[in-house]
């Protein structure tokens, strides 16, 4: 199972809607995720891709199969087990970036360290090596609300990836931002993925985002409709 950054085997999920309605979000979902691969998920609304994203990232479970991340079976992890791997192994990229207003861009890129109980110079070492990657040297000492979407976004980009983890889930990281902010956001995602071999999984309906991809999973009510490579051949 290890070779494999996230395999998924027969995966279903539905959610009660309260009462006898029931919506099925993924039915018999079959996935295989490399090491390094830079792949988005994409699909119309309603097809499953943040359902998807949630369950790779142990933030939901899987109503049935199994969820293999980093070589753990996600479905035989307890809640506390599910959260020690997110905070180790997995770095999250929101929309909306959720830093914390009252830090720093560099507290807020290291507060996942500071979780981890990395001592302070090892943290701020590691913030300004990544800061000095993405371009937010000399932004150390601001706070969100001074800085631009963009830049906040690679706040958010660099907390995912200060950890080292093995794999990082963006759910639509371009949606807040214009076309230009957006491919200069994907190009230092695309360096990044390239230079750490960190897998990277995206949920998005930007096609920007979709063209940069080096493969490319379209969901329709819930079950993979295609799966492309960038050149356009199909894998599976």
């Amino acid at each position: 199972m290890a070779e494999w950054a996230v395999e998924l085997s027969g995966v279903s999920k539905t959610y009660h809607t309260g009462g006898p309605i029931k919506v099925p979000a993924l039915r018999g979902v079959h996935l295989r995720i490399a090491p390094g691969e830079f792949l988005t998920i994409a699909g119309p609304s309603g097809s499953g891709k943040t359902t998807l994203l949630n369950i790779i990232g142990g933030l939901d479970r899987a109503d049935t199969g199994e969820v293999w991340v980093a070589g753990q079976n996600l479905q035989l992890l307890s809640s506390g087990e599910l959260a020690r791997l997110r905070l180790q192994r997995i770095g999250f990229v929101f929309q909306a970036y959720n830093l914390l207003p009252v830090l720093t861009a560099l507290e807020n890129a290291e507060f996942t360290l500071l979780l981890q109980g990395v001592p302070a110079r090892e943290r701020r070492k590691r913030v300004e090596k990544l800061f000095s990657e993405i371009g937010l040297t000399g932004l150390e000492d601001r706070r969100p609300v001074e800085l631009s979407g963009g830049q906040q976004q690679r706040v958010a980009v660099a907390r995912a990836m200060v950890t080292d983890p093995a794999l990082i889930l963006a759910d639509e990281p371009t949606a807040n931002l214009d076309s230009a902010t957006a491919l200069s956001l994907l190009d230092v995602m695309e360096r990044l993925n390239r230079a750490h071999t960190t897998t990277f999984v995206f949920s998005s309906h930007d096609p920007q985002v979709m063209e940069r991809a080096h493969r490319m999973i379209r969901l329709r009510d819930g079950q993979i409709a295609s799966d492309e490579s960038r050149e356009g051949n199909v894998r599976a």
